[in-house]
């Protein structure tokens, strides 16, 4: 299982008061100290927390892998193709959103979004693995595979709104990641997983790597990011 780290909330923070700190590259830094595989970076349209000289600098200075997630903007995949991260996330974005709402509508029955069907095709002459952010869908999880994607990331969203109160979105988690490994894809998942419920996620046999960020960031306030990857690792490691 391996976990990936996402900096942006600590980009947020400085872009509170846009001013040079705390620095997100250096937060990835002790990241990796602390046992994080790799590092998660989102950089959107409207530029709300990471910053392109971001993406520049922490593709100059990761030692371990670098995940960037973008939309399909013509703009951020030409960056995508300059700085040639280890892989790359599309993702959804819609401006008026906290953050991002569901997984990518890959035009299941109908037509797919042509900017998506030019971001694979230019990402992957680049040479840089592919993993688009979807929710656990089985038909969405086959759209995928046709598109030509070695990976997916599964929505765990509506799993971390109601773990507590249901266990069909985990079974549908469970489900989703069968069929992606079944027929070739490697299964990624994200979105509002924390402390109390990453464990049961990071259990799935079939996820081999997780994209935890805001929980990570909010508890690194209290015991520092070092402690706070740590914990995170631990739980996720005992899961397996």
């Amino acid at each position: 299982m391996r976990l990936y780290i996402n900096v942006d909330h600590v980009a947020t923070v400085r872009q509170a008061r846009r001013t040079d700190e705390p620095d997100p590259v250096a937060a990835a830094a002790l990241c990796e100290q602390a046992g994080a595989d790799g590092i998660t970076m989102h950089l959107r349209e409207d530029r709300r927390h990471i910053q392109d000289d971001d993406i520049l600098a922490m593709a100059e200075k990761v030692t371990t892998a670098l995940n960037l997630e973008l939309a399909a903007a013509p703009d951020i995949v030409t960056l995508a193709t300059e700085i040639k991260p280890h892989h790359a996330t599309i993702v959804p974005e819609r401006r008026e959103e906290i953050t991002t709402e569901g997984g990518l509508n890959l035009g299941v029955g109908g037509q797919t979004d042509a900017r998506l069907v030019d971001a694979i095709a230019v990402l992957s002459d680049a040479g840089i693995l592919i993993s688009l952010f979807i929710g656990p869908d089985l038909e969405t999880i086959d759209r995928a595979a046709e598109l030509g994607v070695p990976a997916v990331e599964l929505h765990t969203g509506e799993y971390a709104n109601s773990y507590l109160r249901s266990d069909e979105p985990l079974e549908r988690l469970r489900l989703a990641s069968s069929h992606a490994k079944e027929i070739g894809l490697a299964v990624h998942a994200g979105h509002g997983l924390t402390y109390r419920n990453v464990q049961p996620v990071a259990a799935i046999p079939e996820v081999e790597e997780l994209n935890i960020g805001h929980s990570i960031v909010s508890h690194s306030i209290i015991v520092g990011i070092e402690a706070a990857v740590r914990e995170m690792r631990s739980l996720v490691d005992s899961a397996r």
